[in-house]
Parts: C-alpha cells; sequence; structure tokens
C-alpha cells in the first residue's frame, strides 16, 4: 500500500485536505520519513525528484566516508545488509561506498517499500489560514501549477538551497571563473587546465583526486590550516547518540553552549582533520599542490586569460578556473518555496537556522524540517545520513499523534452517534 492509498478520515469537504502529510523533498530524509509514515499509517505524499541532489551534484566517482553499518529504513528491514545479500554480495566487496553504490541502494529501498513520488518542485508554500493556527492547513504550489493541501508539511530540501560562497572571497574572484563543488561535476571541461582549489575538507581533497583523473594539467589546493592526515575517521560514536535521541531528543539542546560546542568540535575533528585513506594515493601526485596555512588575497585575470592569484603570504600562482569547497550553511530564507510564501514571517529563525520543538516542528504548527536546517536543534549529525532513522521517527511519531487527536469525536458527534 502506498502512501496515496492509506485511506483518509472520513470528514466535511470544507477545509478537508488532500492529504495529512505532505513530505517535500525524496532525499534520504524524505524517503525514510515516507518509509515510516507508511509503517504507521499516515496518509501522506511525496513530492520531489528522487535523490535529485545526489544525481545532479554530486559527481560520478566520487565515494561516501561510511561503511555498510547504517541504512535508511527506521523499521529496520530495507538494510543495507540485506541489499547487498540480494545481490550476492558482502561489505567488503563494496566499501569504500560509491556514489553509484549510495544511488543504487537508495533506488532498492524506494522500490522495496513502494515510494512513489511525485517528481516535481513545490513553487510556493502557503498557510491556508494564517490568522487561525489553531486551524493550520498548507497549500504547497506545484511548478505546473497544481496544489496540494496537507494539514501537515515536513521540508527535507537537504543541502541544495545552502551552498555558502563567503562573500568576502567572492570580492576577489573574477566573475565565471569559479564553482562551487556543487555546481561542479562534470570535470571534462577542465582536461588540460590549472585548478585552485579552495578548501580543507574531504571534498576539497576529492576533488582534486578526480580533476587530476579528468586530466586536469595542474590542481592546487589552499586552506588556511595544516592540511588533515590521511585517516580512516572514527565514526562509531555518533550512531549511539543519534539513535538515543529517538527517547531523548532534547539530549543536545540539554547541553550547556560549551558541552555542545565540544560535540561538534568532535564531529569537525573527525572530518576536517582526516580525509580518507584511500585518497592518498590519488592526491599525492607530481600534479597535485598543497598549499595548507594560506589563504587567497587577490585575483587578477591577465590578457591572456590566465588567472594570477596571490596568497596573503605573497605567492602566487596562475590558474584557469577556482573550485569554491566552501561547503553550506543554512539560511532559511533561502528556500524559494518558503521565500515565494506568506510562512517565513511566521517562522522564528536563530543564525538562519529554524527553531524547531524536540519532535522537528517549527514555530508554525504543523510544519516541520528536518535534515542539515535542523543542526543547531538536534546537532551536527543531521548534515549526515546516519540520522535520517531518528528523524523519521520523531517526526512520524509527532503526526501520527497529531492525527489521533484530530481524529477524536467532538461531544457533539458523540451524542449523534
Amino acid at each position: 500500500m502506498t502512501g496515496s492509498d492509506v485511506p483518509r478520515p472520513s470528514k466535511s469537504s470544507e477545509g478537508t485536505p488532500d492529504t495529512e502529510l505532505l513530505i517535500i523533498g525524496a532525499g534520504p530524509f524524505g524517503l525514510a520519513l515516507a518509509a515510516y509514515s507508511q509503517h504507521l499509517g499516515i496518509p501522506h505524499r511525496v513530492v520531489g525528484r528522487p535523490m535529485e541532489f545526489w544525481h545532479s551534484n554530486m559527481p560520478e566517482g566520487m565515494y561516501l566516508r561510511s561503511a555498510c553499518d547504517w541504512h535508511l529504513d527506521p523499521t529496520g528491514h530495507a538494510t543495507i545488509e540485506r541489499f547487498l545479500s540480494e545481490r550476492g554480495q558482502t561489505s567488503a566487496d563494496v566499501e569504500p561506498l560509491s556514489r553509484a553504490f549510495y544511488l543504487a541502494y537508495t533506488e532498492w529501498f524506494r522500490q522495496q517499500q513502494k515510494i512513489d513520488p511525485l517528481p516535481m518542485y513545490v513553487q510556493q508554500l502557503d498557510s491556508v489560514q494564517p490568522d487561525d493556527p489553531d486551524a493550520h492547513l498548507f497549500r504547497a504550489t506545484l511548478e505546473d501549477g497544481q496544489s496540494i493541501t496537507a494539514r501537515n508539511v515536513v521540508l527535507a530540501v537537504g543541502f541544495k538551497y545552502f551552498k555558502y560562497e563567503p562573500q568576502a572571497l567572492l570580492e576577489r574572484l573574477p566573475a565565471g571563473r569559479f564553482s562551487h563543488t556543487c555546481d561542479l561535476v562534470d570535470f571534462n571541461s577542465l582536461a588540460g587546465k590549472r585548478v585552485l582549489i579552495l578548501g580543507g575538507r574531504q571534498s576539497a581533497f576529492e576533488w582534486a583526486a578526480l580533476l587530476h583523473e579528468a586530466g586536469a594539467s595542474a590542481v592546487h589546493v589552499s586552506h588556511r590550516h595544516d592540511s588533515p592526515a590521511f585517516a580512516a575517521a572514527d565514526w562509531s560514536w555518533v550512531e549511539p547518540l543519534v539513535e538515543a535521541m529517538v527517547d531523548d531528543p532534547a539530549w543536545f539542546r540539554r547541553l550547556s553552549l560549551q558541552e555542545q560546542q565540544e560535540v561538534s568540535h568532535r564531529l569537525w575533528a573527525e572530518g576536517r582533520l582526516k580525509v580518507e585513506p584511500w585518497l592518498e594515493p590519488r592526491v599525492r601526485r607530481d600534479s597535485v599542490h598543497l598549499w595548507p596555512r594560506t589563504e587567497l588575497a587577490a585575483s587578477e585575470e591577465l590578457k591572456d586569460g590566465t588567472l594570477r592569484v596571490t596568497f596573503h603570504s605573497g605567492e602566487s600562482v596562475e590558474i584557469d578556473h577556482i573550485v569554491l569547497a566552501t561547503g553550506y550553511r543554512v539560511r532559511l530564507e533561502q528556500v524559494p518555496l518558503l521565500a515565494a510564501g506568506n510562512l517565513l514571517p511566521q517562522l522564528l529563525t536563530h543564525d538562519g537556522f529554524p527553531v524547531l520543538d524536540e519532535h522537528f516542528q517549527t514555530s508554525v504548527p504543523g510544519l516541520y524540517i528536518t535534515s542539515l536546517a535542523a543542526g543547531q536543534a538536534f546537532g551536527p549529525f543531521f548534515g549526515f545520513t546516519i540520522s535520517v532513522r531518528t528523524s523519521a521517527r520523531l517526526i512520524g511519531q509527532a503526526v501520527s499523534d497529531a492525527l489521533k487527536v484530530h481524529l477524536q469525536p467532538t461531544h457533539s458527534q458523540e451524542g449523534a452517534l
């Protein structure tokens, strides 16, 4: 039974939503929630192109930093182990996990769970009764002009709208001569070219390897800190913390600011001070040059089209293109469907993040936000797929409980029975 097949409660036509739960986004967080909503019997619909960001904004040939010890299924059935078993493979056959394997698993998961998203964008999300928070209903307007109304909405839009390009850096770069990593996934145009990558985390080094393998004549990697070590990251402590949040969702927010920073720094250290050891032989090449403890000070375009980039140290390199491996930063106002609708003025935010309750609900009743944008309230783990099951279970249970309350008969209805 798919989400759209789940029976809806019998209600009068006035104010009747098309679905109880609308999930916007069909990436890992959206797919996991759809599976759990189906498990709980919540009438729901999913709008979004399945795993679009990974198809369109991550390059072929890249690898994940995780092994096979995670999966998307909140009920624990459609696991990677089961996927491997059906393919006659073991974890040793597929680790490190490639982008291709990840996409194959998520597609298998989607089919196993019979999740059939409507492959469109939501262009605008509005509250139908903005002046009556107790009678909340949302209208999502799709790119083809159709609309879907729902009593509850979950935004699981992932990273797409949050790419970070520091303004101070942009002011030093010539227009049209740089790309963010999420926009540079086809390296063929840079074969024979000289490329500078600004950044010092896994993506900077992986893009360096991929550019070299695509035929770039020189790749420079500049970062303000020491170069990270080529060493396996230890993520073993993360899953127990995230799983425990199902029973104690306020764990992270109860920590003092110093304690939160210590947790974030521990995760940062694994992600920033190390890059995966399988990258080392791909980066230790004569044509790949590391520039630790450097920062771009200026750039100029020469008459022949060459870019001369100067670092604060006074050293300079001549290149053809710049890649910004500068990551992502949440700014809720950058989500187009919110910017176009009437919900932003009602949403409480802090430093660009939504203010969320213990079940990912925003200050607008019935509107939930998960994935990267939940990181301030629930911890930095929510920028990683390891958190999808916890997210799905907490949101699913909250929506299920709200639905039960909504379906309780009123006294007048009881008297008429």
